[in-house]
């Protein structure tokens, strides 16, 4: 799925989730600006300026803008960076204009939109560019943050990555916890079996394993069934018989578990596919933008 089209399946979401950041701010009891700023000197129009402090992969800028319309619908824009973009320290990302009063009110929650969606795309960046296989995928996981998922998931894809389960309607993903309420990886290969699965979930049906022992039930029983086999926290030194065993039948291959910034050149393995990265959104490091009036 491409970005746009993320965004137009999802934007009753993302508007709700929005609105929902502008109400827990209270952005219309704000006593400050009130007081400041009644009458008149509220309602003047101001153009102010976003500025990027720091080189990042900007994501969120739409956000940003939406953020601000959903307060004020006459808000003006002119963009100087999409989202995507590597901008650098200093640069000028964007000029808002609209009444003093809404440009104060809007501010913080338009930036924690967009300092959050940076820090993720840009983390997400730094995985791709170390890519050795380019067909290979980047993929967020599940570990979000509550009610911001929507945001984090669009953030990797502006980064470079690729969407994964974005629910757990969206795929059967049977995970470790599933095969342990089984009784163990044979009597979940036994029951699946003898399931008549629509084809529909077979497209997407994907398997964790945690041992050879398991990867061998998968690899003997799952053909025509599983799709996508998670070799979790495998030892960088295991993958390369997992990665040859799974192959031979045929199977896509996903890593998971561990991998982060400073160990990912030695889980990188020809024959991978998908390599998804927990920390992409629960150890990013927000991006910083400031708004200058």
């Amino acid at each position: 799925m491409e970005l746009k089209e993320y965004y137009k399946i999802y934007a009753r979401e993302i508007d709700s989730k929005i609105k929902q950041a502008i109400t827990e701010d209270k952005i219309t009891s704000d006593v400050t600006t009130n007081l400041v700023l009644a009458g008149k000197a509220g309602s003047q129009k101001l153009k102010a300026v976003l500025l990027c402090k720091q080189e990042c992969i900007l994501a969120g800028i739409e956000i940003f803008k939406k953020t601000y319309r959903l307060i004020d619908k006459n808000a003006k824009f002119k963009q100087y960076a999409i989202d995507g973009q590597r901008v650098k320290k200093g640069s000028k990302v964007l000029e808002v204009t609209a009444s003093r009063s809404v440009l104060l009110r809007g501010e913080r929650t338009a930036l924690n939109f967009l300092q959050r969606m940076s820090g993720i795309a840009t983390m997400t960046n730094s995985f791709v560019k170390q890519l050795k296989d380019k067909n290979a995928k980047i993929l967020h996981t599940r570990k979000t943050t509550p009610n911001f998922r929507v945001f984090e998931a669009a953030a990797v894809k502006t980064g470079g990555g690729d969407f994964h389960r974005l629910n757990l309607s969206s795929a059967v993903m049977i995970k470790d916890n599933h095969i342990e309420a089984l009784g163990g990886m044979s009597n979940t290969m036994d029951l699946l079996l003898r399931k008549n699965i629509p084809y529909r979930l077979k497209q997407k049906f994907e398997i964790e394993v945690k041992s050879f022992r398991e990867l061998d039930e998968v690899i003997k029983f799952g053909r025509g069934l599983v799709e996508i086999v998670m070799l979790d926290n495998f030892k960088p030194a295991q993958l390369k018989k997992a990665i040859a065993l799974l192959k031979s039948g045929k199977f896509k291959i996903e890593l998971s578990g561990g991998i982060n910034d400073s160990n990912f050149a030695k889980y990188q393995q020809k024959g991978v596919d998908f390599y998804s990265i927990g920390a992409l959104t629960h150890s990013y490091k927000s991006s910083d933008f400031s708004l200058e009036f």
